[in-house]
């Protein structure tokens, strides 16, 4: 029986890599996102490597997360991984000029999202049991406070806390839990971020040296794959060129 991954949030950036990292080493893959047309055209990639299941999904959907899973084909119930990529930033503006909904959108994708999909994986991994991972994609947001962070920040820092948490109560059933937080990585990210301003994406990333989607994916396929005594907690990623700044001071004129 091949090794599952499954994978929310692979219609792009580290989802959709990670899903080509797991392919090539030949792992089955459960794939699901809000882009149909692009779930399959990674399927229609990728089947001729592995096994491929695909489906829509919003993670924010409790119900629909629990259907999807329970209407797994035999093949691909077999998870030895689950990869909760699914999430997304936005309003990079100070707090006061947010839009709630805005912040509604972060907490319903980076949180709910996050525990509706473990949810309803879980008893999977715990019948694979030792070597099963659950890898959340957390950020260095979630540790290190930044202008515009607010919500998205607060909820990567729930990712990290969540994960620990999910270490404690799976202690001794061989489930293995794991908080992946990059820093600046150049994907899709910043464009949802800002709604689609290629020019404020382009200036982010120029003149520097970001971290790539196949660079997570890598790191991902790695804490996953360690042999079943080991557990990585917590992974920081940044890239050589990204460090932190100075306190910010407010003087007076």
């Amino acid at each position: 029986m091949s090794n599952v991954v499954f994978i929310t949030g692979a219609t792009s950036g580290f989802g959709r890599a990670t899903a080509r990292r797991f392919a090539a080493a030949g792992w089955a893959l459960v794939l699901s996102g809000r882009r149909l047309e692009r779930l399959e055209a990674l399927r229609d990639e990728l089947a001729a490597q592995v096994p491929v299941h695909i489906g829509a999904l919003d993670v924010r959907d409790a119900e629909a997360v629990k259907q999807f899973v329970a209407d797994l084909p035999e093949g691909f119930r077999n998870v030895r991984a689950l990869i909760n990529n699914a999430g997304l930033a936005l309003a990079p503006v100070p707090a006061q000029k947010v839009d709630l909904a805005d912040w509604h959108t972060m907490i319903d994708t980076n949180i709910t999202g996050l525990v509706n999909v473990t949810h309803a994986v879980l008893p999977l991994l715990l019948q694979v049991g030792k070597g099963a991972s659950i890898v959340n994609l957390g950020s260095v947001a979630g540790e290190w406070p930044y202008p515009g962070g607010h919500v998205y920040g607060a909820s990567k820092a729930f990712v990290k806390q969540f994960s620990f948490n999910l270490r404690c109560d799976l202690q001794g059933t061989g489930v293995r839990v794991t908080d992946i937080a990059p820093g600046m990585a150049e994907t899709e990210f910043t464009l949802v971020r800002t709604k689609g301003d290629q020019a404020a994406s382009d200036k982010l990333y120029r003149g520097t040296t970001p971290l790539t989607a196949e660079d997570i994916a890598e790191q991902i396929y790695y804490v996953a794959t360690l042999p079943e005594h080991v557990n990585i907690n917590r992974l920081e990623i940044m890239p050589t060129r990204q460090a932190w700044s100075p306190f910010a001071i407010d003087r007076d004129a």
